[in-house]
């Protein structure tokens, strides 16, 4: 994994923060694989809580750790509690690493 202590900390500290410490935060994407270089960070939430904006929690979070991170663009994907399980998703739970 490509990410260090302190990015995922950050990365952690803040998801808790917008979406409560029962979300499981989900890497994956090239970020997993520790022979690419480069990229950027793809974060998938899951959250037992309803969201009445996803949308603007998933800009919100990006928005966030992008600057925390020092410009180092960041894609999130949450899964609310009504959200049904998208392939994408799927994807990130298969093949992703949990932080």
């Amino acid at each position: 994994m490509r990410l260090t202590e302190a990015m995922q900390q950050i990365i952690k500290t803040e998801v808790y923060k917008l979406l409560g410490p029962d979300s499981q935060i989900i890497l994956f994407g090239s970020r997993i694989d520790d022979s690419q270089k480069g990229g950027d960070i793809d974060l998938f939430i899951q959250t037992p809580q309803q969201l009445s904006n996803k949308i603007e929690a998933e800009c919100r979070l990006s928005a966030r750790l992008y600057i925390k991170l020092g410009g180092r663009k960041v894609d999130v994907l949450i899964k609310d509690k009504h959200s049904n399980i998208a392939p994408i998703y799927q994807h990130a739970i298969d093949y992703g690493v949990a932080l």
